[in-house]
C-alpha cells in the first residue's frame, strides 16, 4: 500500500525506476538495441516536459537551474550515454522525493503542532448535577462557560480554567518547558497543553478561535507558507553555475577533441544540492525554534533574525513580569481608600493594560465588589474612561488624568520600579494607586548577551513614566530609554533607530504597530495577546524574554547551515567536474557520483535542527521592590 501511494505521489520516479529496471534487464539479456531505444524514448518525454516547464518559468522572468539538468540529459544521448541520462532521470525526479523526506525530517515539530489540533470537546451537560451526562462536539462549538471533561492524555481544545482540584499537564509544545506542571482550581490552563493520567474538568474562558493554540496553529500555518531571501538566493546561482558548468565542459570537449567529456562533465553539475539544501535548512530552523517555544513565521524572519544589529524593547511585560502588583492606595478627599479603589478597579474592568489586572486583583482580594459600566472607552496607552453608578471614572497616566480636571496633578513619590495610575472622579483628581512590577531574572542576562553578541544597540521603548522606566532600565543594564510613548511614538522610533535590522520585542495591543514596523517584531504571547501576536514576525510562546536570545541564536545557526551547504554542493559539484574535464570519472559513474552530493549537502542541511543554545545566568527575583514602604505622596485636590 504505502508503495502504491509513493508511485502515485512520484508518477515520474516510479516510472523511471521502472523503466531503469527494464532496460537493465534487457542489456544482461543481449537487448542492447532493445533497451537503448526505451531509454532515449524516456530519457526524450522527460526532457520535452522539462523544456516546457522551463519556458513557462521564463515567461514569468526565471531562469532556474533545470536547464543544466536538460542540457546533461540531451548531451549523454547525443554520446550514447543512455543509462547516464537514465541516471540523471531518476537522478532529478528522486530529488522531488529526497526534498520531501528532508521537509518532513526537518518540519517535525511543526508538523506534529498542526496534527495534534483538538477536533472534538467533551461538553459536561449537567456539571453540577449527579452523574454527569457528556455530549462531544466539534471543537469550534464550545462556548464561554462551558464546562468541559479532558481525559486522560487528551489535548485541552479551548483555552480554560482548572475546575478540578488540579491538573497535570505537559505544555512541552506551547512553552518548550519539557516536565509537567500542576495547574489547580481557578488557574489558566491553555488550549494545546496535554493532560495527565487523570481526567480532569475545566470551564471554558474562550472559544477555540480565540483560544492559544488555535492561534499558534495559525501561526504555524502562515510560517509553513513562506521562503527565505536566502532560498531565492540559491536561484540566483543558477545563471553563474550555469555558465561555469557550460565553460568547463566545453573546455574539456574542444581540448580534449572528445565531446564525450562535455557529457561526462555535465553530469556531475546538475542542480539539487542548490534546490533542496536551503530549503530544508531554513525548514529545520523554523523547527527547532517551535521546539524551543519561539514560533518563527517564514525563513525570512529566520534570516534577518540572524542579521540583528539593534534590539527594542517595551518595559511592562517584556522587561518586567507585567504582573504589577497594588502596594498603595493613595485617596484624596472626600474619597476614602475603599472607594478610590472600588471606583478604579470597576473602570478598569474596561481596560486591556496590565496594570489593570493588578488593580483589579487588589479590589477581588479585599472583598470589593465590582460595578458595572454603562459606558466605557479605553484609550491605548492612555487610560480608561468609564461610567460608574453615575460617576464618571478616569484612571490612567498623570497627563492623561490632567487633561480630565483642566489642571496640573502633582507627581506621586515612587521608588524605583513602582509605577503610579491617576484617578480623576467627575472631573475632579481622586487619588493615586501604586503599583510595582519587578524585572524579570533573565532581563539583564538578555541584555548582556545582545551586548556581547554583535547588537550595536539596545533601547527600551515604553509608555509607562520616565523615573520608573529609568528604574527599570538601570536594573538591567539598558541607557537608551524612551518613555511616556504613545503608540505612534514607537513606531517612529523603531523605524528610526539603527544600525539596521531592528529587533523589537512587546507583548500588548499598544505594541503591535511597533512590531510591525520594525525589520523583526518578537511578541511576548504567553497570555494571548492576538493583536500583537498577528503583527509580530514570530511569537514567543513561553513567559521568559531569554526565548529571544533563543531565536536570534538559532537564526544565526540555521544562516551559517543553509549558507554552508549551498557551497559545499556548490565546491563538491565544481572539483568533481574538474576531475571529469580530465577523462578520470566516466558518465555513469559521475551520474552515480553526483547523486551521493546531493544526500552530502542535504544531511549537511539538517544539521539546522541541531546546535548548542546560551545559558543565561538569572537575577533571583527582587521581590523587596514591591514590598517596599512607597515614601508618602502629596495628597492632591
Amino acid at each position: 500500500m504505502n508503495s502504491l501511494h509513493r508511485a502515485r505521489r512520484y508518477p515520474i520516479l516510479a516510472a523511471s525506476g521502472a523503466i531503469a529496471l527494464a532496460v537493465l534487464v534487457l542489456d544482461l539479456s543481449g537487448q542492447d538495441l532493445i533497451s537503448r531505444a526505451i531509454a532515449t524514448a524516456w530519457v526524450l518525454v522527460v526532457i520535452t516536459r522539462a523544456v516546457m516547464d522551463m519556458a513557462r518559468q521564463i515567461a514569468r522572468g526565471h531562469l532556474g537551474l533545470d536547464v543544466l539538468a536538460v542540457i546533461a540529459m540531451g548531451a549523454t544521448l547525443a554520446v550514447g550515454e543512455y543509462v547516464a541520462s537514465l541516471i540523471i532521470v531518476l537522478m532529478l525526479s528522486g530529488g522531488e522525493a529526497l526534498e520531501d523526506a528532508a521537509e518532513r525530517r526537518a518540519t517535525r515539530e511543526l508538523t506534529a503542532l498542526l496534527n495534534r489540533s483538538p477536533q472534538a470537546a467533551h461538553v459536561l451537560v449537567a456539571p453540577d448535577g449527579v452523574g454527569d451526562e457528556v455530549r462531544d462536539v466539534a471543537v469550534d462549538r464550545v462556548a464561554v462557560g462551558d464546562v468541559l471533561l479532558v481525559r486522560p492524555a487528551e489535548v485541552v481544545p479551548v483555552d480554560a480554567t482548572v475546575v478540578s482540584d488540579r491538573a497535570t499537564v505537559d505544555e512541552s509544545s506551547l512553552t518548550g518547558e519539557s516536565l509537567p506542571v500542576t495547574r489547580r482550581r481557578g488557574e489558566t490552563l491553555l488550549s494545546g497543553s496535554v493532560n495527565g493520567p487523570g481526567a480532569v474538568r475545566v470551564r471554558a474562558v474562550r472559544t477555540a478561535a480565540d483560544s492559544q493554540y488555535q492561534q499558534i496553529i495559525a501561526l504555524v500555518t502562515d510560517a509553513q507558507g513562506r521562503q527565505a531571501p536566502v532560498v531565492r538566493l540559491a536561484d540566483r546561482f543558477a545563471v553563474p553555475f550555469t555558465a561555469v558548468s557550460l565553460l568547463i565542459a566545453g573546455l574539456a570537449g574542444w581540448l580534449s577533441g572528445d565531446w564525450v567529456r562535455f557529457a561526462e562533465v555535465l553530469v556531475l553539475a546538475t542542480p539539487c544540492p542548490l534546490l533542496i539544501a536551503a530549503p530544508v535548512a531554513f525548514l529545520g530552523g523554523q523547527s527547532r525554534a517551535a521546539r524551543h517555544g519561539v514560533i518563527v513565521k517564514g525563513g525570512a524572519v529566520i534570516e534577518k533574525l540572524a542579521k540583528v544589529r539593534a534590539v527594542a524593547l517595551d518595559k511592562t511585560g517584556t522587561l518586567t513580569r507585567g504582573r504589577p502588583e497594588l502596594v498603595a492606595v493613595q485617596p484624596a478627599a472626600p474619597l476614602d481608600r475603599e472607594e478610590l479603589l472600588v471606583l478604579a478597579a470597576s473602570a478598569e474592568q474596561y481596560s486591556s493594560h496590565v496594570l489593570a489586572d493588578g488593580v483589579r486583583e487588589a479590589a477581588q482580594a479585599s472583598g470589593l465588589a465590582l460595578r458595572a459600566a454603562t459606558e466605557a472607552d479605553e484609550v491605548a496607552t492612555c487610560g480608561v474612561r468609564a461610567v460608574i453608578d453615575g460617576r464618571n471614572v478616569v484612571v490612567g497616566k498623570r497627563a492623561y488624568v490632567e487633561r480630565e480636571v483642566g489642571a496640573a496633578v502633582a507627581a506621586a513619590q515612587l521608588v524605583a520600579g513602582q509605577v503610579a495610575a491617576y484617578v480623576a472622579v467627575d472631573g475632579a483628581f481622586a487619588g493615586v494607586l501604586v503599583l510595582a512590577d519587578e524585572a524579570r531574572p533573565e532581563s539583564a542576562a538578555v541584555v548582556r548577551w545582545l551586548r556581547a553578541n554583535g547588537v550595536a544597540e539596545v533601547a527600551m521603548l515604553t509608555g509607562d513614566a520616565d523615573a520608573t522606566a529609568r528604574a527599570i532600565a538601570g536594573q538591567v543594564g539598558i541607557d537608551t530609554v524612551h518613555a511616556d510613548l504613545l503608540p505612534a511614538d514607537k513606531v517612529r522610533l523603531a523605524a528610526a533607530l539603527k544600525p539596521r535590522p531592528v529587533l523589537m520585542v512587546g507583548d500588548g495591543v499598544n505594541d503591535a504597530p511597533a512590531l510591525a514596523a520594525a525589520d523583526v517584531g518578537v511578541a511576548m504571547g504567553a497570555r494571548g495577546a492576538t493583536a500583537a501576536g498577528e503583527a509580530a514576525d514570530a511569537v514567543v510562546l513561553a513567559d521568559d524574554l531569554g526565548k529571544v536570545v533563543d531565536a536570534v541564536v538559532i537564526g544565526r545557526q540555521t544562516l551559517r547551515v543553509a549558507l554552508a551547504a549551498i557551497w559545499l554542493g556548490i565546491v563538491l559539484s565544481v572539483g568533481l567536474m574538474l576531475v571529469a574535464a580530465t577523462g578520470a570519472i566516466p558518465a555513469v559513474v559521475g551520474a552515480l557520483t553526483q547523486e551521493v552530493v546531493d544526500l552530502a549537502a542535504i544531511l549537511y542541511a539538517l544539521r539546522a535542527l541541531g546546535g548548542r543554545l546560551p545559558e543565561l545566568r538569572r537575577a533571583e527575583p527582587a521581590r523587596a521592590v514591591a514590598s517596599r514602604r512607597p515614601a508618602p505622596a502629596a495628597r492632591l485636590r
